[in-house]
């Protein structure tokens, strides 16, 4: 298969799983948790850091072209819902995933795992402030930084890494066989 069609075929992937995964939620106040994060951590370890990058970007534009597809539809006006930021975390999370699994010489758990906590970490530290900012400035509703560190990391945070130990032990056993197959090229 032509790389191109391909990279796009997997970009595209990882971009319906991510609109998959935001309806598979647990309804949490302010910022439900879902399994967005799931599909871009994936997307980071088995596409690396620019495809992966590339297929939360894709998923980003649909939504906000009017598409249904995060968690409470979409549009342009989403990016003054108070979770849009974890959006943008996707993005940047994917990448971060993709290039520190990346700079390892080997695949194994403990690499895997470091590589997709640096990326939730990030995906946080866009989310988490974005809340706290569309809250109190945007919807004139006044919370404090610890409302926004509550609501926004310390309810999923637990749940989050779960799904980083999933997907770093899947990873590490799929990884050597998608390669075998030539449908993936990331990680020695």
């Amino acid at each position: 298969m032509n790389h191109k069609i391909k990279d796009m075929t997997l970009v595209a992937l990882f971009a319906a799983l991510t609109a998959v995964g935001a309806f598979i939620k647990i309804p949490i106040p302010f910022v439900p948790f879902t399994l967005q994060f799931f599909f871009c951590a994936f997307a980071g370890i088995l596409l690396g850091a620019r495809l992966g990058m590339l297929s939360q970007i894709v998923y980003v534009v649909v939504g906000l072209s009017g598409v249904p597809v995060f968690t409470q539809g979409g549009g342009p006006s989403y990016i003054f819902q108070p979770s849009f930021g974890y959006l943008i975390g996707f993005i940047a999370g994917a990448y971060v995933i993709g290039k520190v699994s990346e700079r390892f010489k080997a695949l194994n758990l403990k690499n895997a795992l470091i590589s997709i906590l640096s990326g939730l970490f990030v995906i946080y530290l866009l989310g988490v402030p974005y809340l706290y900012m569309i809250y109190n400035f945007y919807l004139n509703d006044t919370k404090s930084l610890w409302w926004a560190v509550y609501w926004g990391f310390l309810t999923c945070v637990g749940g989050d890494i779960v799904l980083s130990v999933i997907v770093s032990t899947t990873a590490c056993r799929i990884i050597p066989i998608l390669r075998k197959t030539g449908l993936i090229k990331t990680v020695s």
